[in-house]
């Protein structure tokens, strides 16, 4: 399943400077209740994300726009249907955007008059929506798909649950409104969404290797992202589709990893990894100190025209390893084998997908999946990304981009069908301001910059030499780089 061909579509140049305004709606019993506004300037004292707690108590809780997945949807795409559907899946992204946008842009009416959040946004949403769900249906031969309730979307409180999640906050809206928790800014940030480290339990515990076990590492030494490799595209979920992923994007490994990026194209790519048989793509969304100032993206796609401000943070380290099965050997990964752990919109579709880990260095046996950690002096902050390491031996992506790859059960087991792979794992730190609100990660702008929605993406570009090598000194116990 890898991609030969190279789009034509040409990527705009990144102004400079933007702010934004974000709107304010709860679910109340009836129906949606207007609340108060906050217009947040992004520049300096002006004010913004965490910026003070009279901004962020201005504003109980910023509603979101839930629309059901469907990328998550799809069985099967064939090949040649493919192009296609990654354009109207990208469609529905950027349609998504928009309808979140125009919240915004009209608050003050729909302040004075909420009916109008339905008939100015949501019921044209859900046909443009349906007519780009139809041409899926129709190019992948699923018309089962126009018979699932994929259009219609809703609105819903920052801090309610998706549908079907027992976990997080008050469900009810109107119970919300009431939650002093869930004071929150523009961005949809709320001081429940961070957690000192040190009130945490240690939760996190790895299965114990087994007679069999390959307890080896292989570390690729690709940097931290120094050189500022960054753009808002996903090559994965949307490839040929400028700002696919409407939030910015760090990369270390293959620099010529773009929206248009062939298989060809990254195979003759450079590197910024040590070992040049290593021109594998690692990427994830990057870190941002919000309220001291906007980066250079502040007006660009991916960054402000996506809800996406603050000063991007370079990782202070950055390590990527695999590790090995605890209860047998791995084999090795197929080349251009397209991996994603997490879920970008986890905030609305719930955690079925979700895979983020955040934690403090001296902490890191105690993980938060739907939290952002506050860590203590000396201490800062990890994003770690373990990848699924079962592969079905067959494909090298799928329809979903999830079904061809899994995770090992608790005891390190592959499903049936499924066999070991090594398993690559991501640490990534960072020098952050231990304050609520004082950072976020990108997001779609309707996930709020939610902790939940961490997400990693990679794409094996190793020659068979240097994988071949990786799987020896795994399955032989030792540690190799």
């Amino acid at each position: 399943m890898g991609r030969s061909a190279r789009s034509p579509r040409k990527r705009q140049a990144l102004p400079r400077r933007m702010t934004m305004a974000a709107a304010a709606l709860i679910l109340g019993g009836g129906g949606l209740v207007a609340v108060n506004f906050y217009a947040s300037a992004s520049e300096g004292s002006s004010g913004g994300p965490g910026s003070s707690g009279q901004d962020m108590a201005r504003m109980r809780m910023v509603s979101t726009i839930d629309c059901p997945d469907v990328g998550n949807a799809l069985s099967t795409v064939p090949p040649a249907a493919r192009p296609q559907v990654d354009r109207r899946l990208a469609d529905l992204d950027t349609q998504i955007t928009d309808a979140y946008t125009k919240f915004a842009d009209n608050k003050d009416r729909i302040q004075q008059n909420p009916q109008l959040a339905d008939s100015m946004v949501l019921s044209p949403l859900k046909r443009q929506r349906t007519d780009a769900i139809g041409r899926i249906a129709d190019a992948t031969g699923q018309p089962d798909l126009n018979g699932k309730g994929l259009a219609a979307c809703t609105m819903r409180a920052a801090d309610a649950p998706a549908p079907g999640d027992r976990t997080g906050a008050q469900g009810d809206g109107q119970n919300a409104v009431n939650a002093t928790h869930a004071a929150a800014s523009a961005s949809g940030l709320a001081r429940g969404d961070f957690v000192d480290i040190r009130s945490v339990r240690p939760n996190a515990a790895a299965p114990r290797p087994g007679p069999g076990a390959s307890t080896g590492t292989f570390t690729s030494d690709c940097g931290r992202n120094q050189n500022g490799k960054r753009n808002p595209d996903n090559v994965i979920v949307a490839p040929g589709v400028s700002n696919g992923a409407h939030h910015m994007h760090d990369y270390v490994g293959n620099q010529a990893t773009d929206a248009f990026a062939s298989d060809d194209d990254l195979a003759r790519g450079r590197t910024s990894c040590r070992n040049q048989g290593d021109k594998s793509t690692y990427y994830w969304p990057v870190v941002r100190v919000l309220n001291q100032g906007n980066d250079t993206d502040a007006r660009a796609d991916g960054g402000g025209k996506d809800k996406n401000l603050g000063k991007i943070q370079t990782p202070v380290q950055a390590t990527i390893q695999l590790v090995g099965s605890p209860v047998g050997k791995v084999t090795a990964m197929p080349r251009f084998l397209r991996i994603i752990t997490g879920d970008a919109k986890a905030f609305t579709n719930g955690n079925a997908n979700a895979n983020a880990s955040w934690s403090c260095t001296g902490f890191e046996n105690r993980q938060l999946k739907d939290k952002y950690p506050l860590c203590p002096q000396g201490s800062k902050v990890v994003r770690t990304f373990k990848f699924q390491s079962c592969w079905d031996g067959k494909n090298t992506d799928s329809a979903n981009h999830r079904t061809h790859v899994a995770f090992a059960d608790r005891s390190g087991a592959c499903p049936a069908g499924f066999t070991a792979i090594p398993q690559l794992v991501q640490r990534i730190v960072y020098d952050l301001p231990a304050k609520a609100g004082a950072f976020a990660v990108d997001s779609f702008p309707e996930q709020l910059h939610k902790p939940v929605t961490d997400h990693g993406d990679f794409i094996d570009v190793f020659s068979d030499q240097l994988m071949g090598k990786a799987v020896n000194c795994i399955n032989t116990g030792r540690s190799c780089a």
